[in-house]
């Protein structure tokens, strides 16, 4: 196997001992909550308004739900699940199951009936929290009848929770803890369930002692500037039990003693992020896309290219655009959870802002690679991290990767934890490559490839790529699995919705001519099908990251694949 690593590596034992010497992230928080007491930590608005909590007031209440679990008998180590989308009873509840000594299991707010059920029995809780939801529906169903269960506060807006003791009646009658319970490095921090794109989730067990390293070594490397920043304030959005929303805002948050802001709804979302201005921002790509398409929907492309070449007005309009996306103070712009396209980098920095790439998995605590420097490849990852190494399997092209934050397994599932993890490396499932100067990139999964029936193999992430720069595209698919060419699925943008149906062709014509151009006749897409329901996380389409389930749109859509593909026209509407 050809291996590179990069930063400062040490030997194996020497990064154990240091792990030994870190500050877990709550004795962080203790540290903030005696010295900066009155300082703003959690903000949460509710239409123009927003109502926040200092370090003391979030330290109080936390530690009357540590008391209140207490005093429901639990003991440290015992599991606690949280189902709830991001608000500040999100972190509060965190805190309280650090305080405790007891272990966070959270899960995705979207999770219908069997899944959630599914998760649920395989995390061993002994409470659960309930809270912000869209909807309830049949989940009391899904929770075992003689499991306690803390609902938050109602959210306007949101589902009423039908179960449970009622957070506000429990602090009221409750007096706080007063001890500063102090995790061992290697105890149980969080059990996090992987979204998956294909096949039952998988509990990442994660220990104190990888999140705290993680913040040592920043504070070491400075690899991120985080510790240059004066001041840490975040709007969090991306759900909080994913890992890239956990380590990026929580954790970060926390250990720098910053705030933490929170959305309303998906509708008030831009709001409050303008609101906000963050200094720091996390979003997966389809956000940061959606912010472009946004922009483009206000100034059309052709326009916006003359505006940028003209000196003086150029600095004042993407400084307009800045604030209008809520990005006017940002220091650090992350991206992650998916492969960001060079275009949409290309487009930020021209408006002034650098996004670093965070490509990992749960299963490394967060990122192996990062692309704090802004001229990264656009096309790439970046560089491994400090501390961390990444290798290329050459007969597969698998990403290999090995940290000192590994997991230590899956929950309860050692023979899976044997399939990834090997021989000290992490098996990541992705292909990709390392040039001579250690940029990584990211070709797609190892399993997206595809034969189709002229027995080739098609590998769909390249083409995907250059399809989506095309501004009437909000979400594509190639597929072809048993058809003799690949088919491109795709849902219209905002921006695609409003356009006539001849300029859309035209387009898409222009797009997949692109792609076929630089292809072997197996690969070239054949036909682009125009889908007319939309993929989200509802219909399962999506995962809660917003990453294309390939395995659903074949379930979806492989009924047609062949007449789809035989068809005389090269655009369909479906």
């Amino acid at each position: 196997m050809t291996s590179l690593s990069y930063g400062e590596n040490k030997k194996f034992n020497e990064r154990l001992s240091q792990s030994q010497k870190v500050k877990t992230i709550i004795e962080h928080f203790y540290h903030w909550e005696k010295t900066t007491p009155d300082k703003v930590f959690l903000r949460q608005p509710t239409g123009d308004k927003w109502h926040s909590l200092t370090y003391a007031q979030a330290g109080q209440e936390a530690r009357k739900i540590t008391t209140v679990l207490r005093e429901k008998g639990l003991k440290p180590g015992d599991h606690i699940g949280i189902l709830s989308k991001n608000c500040y009873h999100w972190i509060l509840s965190d805190l309280a199951i650090m305080m405790g000594g007891f272990v966070s299991v959270p899960y995705y707010a979207s999770l219908p009936k069997s899944q959630l059920k599914d998760v649920i029995e395989l995390s061993d809780l002994k409470l659960i929290f309930v809270g912000k939801l869209e909807a309830w529906g049949d989940k009391t169903e899904a929770i075992p009848s003689d499991l306690p269960v803390i609902k938050f506060p109602h959210y306007i807006g949101n589902a009423t929770i039908p179960i449970g003791d009622d957070w506000n009646e429990l602090i009221a009658k409750t007096a706080p803890v007063t001890d500063n319970f102090i995790p061992k490095p290697d105890d149980l921090w969080t059990i996090k369930f992987t979204s998956g794109t294909t096949g039952t989730p998988k509990g990442v067990m994660l220990v104190h002692g990888k999140p705290a390293l993680i913040i040592k070594n920043e504070e070491k490397t400075d690899w991120l500037g985080l510790y240059k920043m004066p001041e840490i304030r975040c709007l969090s959005f991306l759900p909080l039990n994913h890992v890239a929303e956990r380590i990026a805002l929580e954790v970060t948050v926390i250990a720098r003693g910053g705030s933490m802001s929170f959305a309303q709804s998906l509708e008030t979302f831009a709001k409050n992020l303008q609101d906000t201005q963050p200094t720091l921002f996390f979003a997966v790509p389809r956000i940061w896309t959606k912010f472009y398409l946004g922009i483009l929907g206000k100034i059309p492309k052709n326009r916006l290219n003359i505006l940028f070449k003209i000196p003086i007005i150029s600095g004042i309009i993407k400084k307009k655009l800045r604030t209008a996306i809520g990005m006017r103070d940002i220091k650090i712009a992350a991206t992650g959870a998916a492969i960001t396209p060079a275009f949409i980098k290309d487009f930020y920095k021209e408006l002034g802002i650098h996004l670093v790439e965070a490509y990992g998995m749960t299963e490394v605590c967060g990122s192996i690679t990062n692309s704090p420097d802004p001229n990264s490849p656009p096309d790439s990852v970046g560089k491994a991290i400090p501390f961390g190494e990444v290798k290329i399997d050459p007969e597969t092209d698998e990403i290999l990767m090995k940290t000192p934050y590994m997991m230590k397994g899956y929950y309860k599932a050692p023979e899976k934890t044997a399939e990834v993890l090997i021989d000290g490396w992490m098996h990541s499932g992705d292909r990709g490559t390392i040039d001579e100067n250690g940029y990584i990139r990211v070709i797609g999964r190892v399993k997206d490839a595809f034969k189709t029936s002229k027995g080739s193999y098609v590998i769909p992430n390249p083409m995907e790529e250059v399809l989506s720069e095309n501004d009437f595209i909000e979400q594509v698919c190639v597929a072809g699995l048993g058809i003799p060419q690949p088919i491109a699925l795709v849902n219209l943008s905002e921006v695609g919705l409003e356009e006539d149906k001849a300029t859309i062709e035209a387009s898409l014509k222009e797009s997949v001519e692109k792609v076929n151009s630089t292809r072997a006749n197996f690969e070239k897409i054949k036909t682009i099908i125009i889908i007319k329901e939309i993929w989200s996380v509802d219909n399962d389409i999506l995962t809660p990251t917003l990453k294309v389930r390939r395995g659903k749109i074949d379930d979806t859509y492989n009924k047609n694949y062949l007449n789809w593909c035989e068809s005389k026209d090269l655009i369909i509407w479906a």
